[in-house]
């Protein structure tokens, strides 16, 4: 997969991958998420899939239910040091399924590449100029 990181003007960085486009921002003036935030929701709503899935296939309903995802900073490093996240149901969902929910959010693609993160090769490469 490649995606394509482009400035579009401000403090504005953008992903183009497929047909789709992430916005990005930096305060004050943010029209979009910063590219933290967009990380850091794209854990819970990673997890979100996982149980939307795990319902659908059982035909159980999902209206009512939420991931509420917490983060906790490192007092030392500043960098987020635990999060949690909490699947919140409607009384009304079978108790049975309880656990079974949180296996689910566990197969977290976002999640499992946390537990082994990939390397990273950062380089620079001139580009040719376009020509007419």
């Amino acid at each position: 997969m490649e995606m394509i990181i482009d400035f579009p003007g401000g403090a504005r960085v953008d992903a183009h991958f497929g047909p789709f486009t992430v916005k990005t921002d930096q305060p004050p003036a943010a029209t979009a998420p910063t590219p933290f935030a967009t990380f850091l929701a794209s854990i819970g709503t990673c997890a979100g899939i996982y149980v939307l899935g795990f319902c659908q296939q059982r035909g159980l309903p999902t209206e009512g239910i939420r991931i509420v995802q917490r983060m906790h900073s490192n007092m030392f490093t500043g960098l987020v040091g635990k999060i949690d996240l909490e699947i919140q149901v409607p009384p009304t969902f079978p108790e049975k399924y309880l656990p079974a929910l949180v296996r689910a959010a566990e197969l977290c693609a976002v999640k499992k590449h946390f537990e082994q993160p990939p390397q990273f090769d950062i380089t620079t490469q001139v580009m040719e100029p376009a020509r007419a």
